[in-house]
């Protein structure tokens, strides 16, 4: 079955609707706003066939109900983003070309309950403007931010985002969302369901059953609110650095940290990454080899040691009172008194001491963003991020299938394997040059064969690139599929026109899905 067309005459009538609501000034319907809402980090072909047609910039729920209701009138798709920072996985762009951007950026209220240590924020509040919000405020709360902060804080927890604190997992510290419908209804889940919802941040399942985790990575409704855990500021965070020397020590480090993690003895989730992903964003590859020329041991070996730095490295942190993150320190350090470290180091940071100002303590950054400079032209990146269970063979096994498979496309190998209680996710980023005609041409036949290949073995990834969407959803093939048919029926029946981000997650309604290409 083909995808939706978009009716042109219908659009031109639905963008003056907009207007309407929202004012000329904040409807966006010229050929630069369609470059600027596209997917900057993608090589031109696809870029293309996920253009927007026009964006909408909201500033309230209730102006985004109306603009809801308008498009279902016209049956113009919406495609809703928080501030459309989505680096490596889109960006801004819809999955349906022609779809209408909705962008939430301008709603940007911020509510702290100091005491109770939550936030109540809409989508376009960033990780920056809640940082700044809270030093203003000189208020004794830490975000968890990832590596590039420039997103919007409510769409990276939505999107399943981590970061680099205790309270790193995002997703899990949801508590509480305000959501506009796709028929235009608005509905607040948990606690924010009766009158003003006092518990609303405290409780997450509210009575009956619980809708949080139904929004995220969906398209069953357009968030306009998000509730958020926050970790209240420790008197300290010890931490070590841990650098191995060669490839093959990532399987005894993640079966060191493992254990670690699963015990509490490690209150985040520690990622390890490898030397590229320090050497990108601080060098570029020209320094290092010809175009076109594999990065030799030798220009490694080089880059290693003018940053001094290990094959794989990790940084562990120690969250809480002095007393007792001295203690953690220590028996994290005994794990590692018989395993061939290259170097580690300590760190300390205690109440009092200037700021750390690193993402391990939630300050925002944006520097890693760098890295798709790494080949030079205009840079791309495209992120592969299967889950893999904790186990150092299987890591092992992933990283020599996966380096093979980068050197033979032509890509340098820069992942990450970041733990989590029970399941680590293993995120690589491939780098690109989007003027590399070579590079653009091997990019989606080495990403289908990454996708295959780890479906082969019951892997998949927690989520993936606008491109890819129904290619991933399709290796969620048990009973034929059950699962895509559930995400229809429940897609179907609160959208039946598609308005809502049609294809988000391979999540169509019912009449539009074809099997994926």
């Amino acid at each position: 079955m083909a995808r939706p067309e978009i009716d042109q005459a219908a659009l031109a009538q639905a963008l003056r609707a907009f207007a309407s609501v929202v004012g000329a000034g904040n409807v966006f319907s010229e050929e630069q706003d369609r470059v600027e809402y596209s997917d900057h980090f993608a090589p031109e072909e696809q870029a293309e066939a996920h253009q927007p047609s026009a964006a909408v910039a909201p500033e309230t729920a209730e102006e985004v109900r109306a603009i809801v209701r308008i498009a279902n009138q016209y049956k113009i798709p919406l495609w809703p983003i928080s501030r459309g920072k989505n680096f490596g996985y889109g960006g801004a762009a819809p999955v349906l070309k022609g779809s209408v951007i909705l962008d939430l950026s301008r709603m940007k209220r911020i509510e702290v309950d100091e005491k109770s240590g939550t936030v109540l924020v809409e989508p376009g509040v960033g990780f920056f403007d809640l940082y700044d919000y809270l030093q203003e405020h000189n208020i004794p709360l830490w975000m968890s931010v990832p590596g590039n902060s420039w997103g919007s804080v409510a769409g990276n927890a939505l999107d399943r985002g981590v970061g680099y604190t205790p309270y790193g997992d995002h997703a899990s510290r949801i508590c509480g969302l305000e959501v506009v419908l796709p028929d235009g209804d608005l509905v607040r889940t948990g606690m924010g369901a009766i009158g003003e919802g006092a518990t609303w941040q405290l409780y997450k399942p509210g009575f009956g059953p619980s809708w949080d985790t139904m929004f995220c990575q969906s398209n069953f409704g357009i968030v306009t609110k998000l509730g958020l855990w926050l970790m209240p500021e420790p008197e300290s965070v010890l931490g070590l650095n841990v650098d191995v020397d060669n490839p093959e020590d990532i399987a005894w480090l993640v079966d060191t940290l493992g254990p670690m993690r699963r015990e509490g003895i490690l209150q985040q989730s520690p990622s390890i990454g490898n030397w590229l992903r320090a050497a990108a964003t601080m060098t570029t590859r020209e320094e290092w080899a010809r175009p076109g020329e594999r990065i030799s041991d030798a220009a490694i070996a080089a880059i290693r040691a003018q940053f001094d730095i290990g094959w794989w490295g990790v940084t562990l942190r120690f969250y809480g009172p002095l007393e007792i993150t001295e203690a953690t320190l220590r028996v994290a350090q005994k794990a590692f008194d018989d395993k061939p470290v290259f170097k580690m180091g300590q760190t300390r940071w205690v109440k009092g001491d200037a700021p750390e100002g690193s993402p391990v303590t939630g300050v925002p950054v944006t520097f890693p963003l760098s890295n798709a400079n790494w080949f030079g032209g205009r840079g791309g990146h495209l992120g592969f991020s299967p889950v893999l269970p904790v186990d150092g063979d299987i890591a092992l096994r992933y990283f020599n299938r996966n380096y093979e498979l980068h050197n033979e496309f032509g890509f340098d190998y820069h992942p990450s394997f970041a733990i989590q209680e029970r399941s680590m996710n293993n995120i690589n980023q491939l780098l690109f040059d989007r003027d590399n005609p070579t590079m653009v041409a091997n990019l989606d036949t080495m990403f289908r064969t990454l996708v295959r290949e780890a479906a082969s073995e019951g892997y998949a990834e927690y989520r993936t690139h606008i491109s890819y969407m129904d290619v991933v959803a399709d290796t969620f093939d048990f009973n034929d599929h059950a699962l895509r048919r559930l995400n229809e029926k429940v897609k179907t029946a609160l959208d039946p026109n598609g308005i809502v981000a049609p294809g988000k997650s391979g999540i169509w309604s019912a009449g539009t899905n074809e099997t994926a290409a």
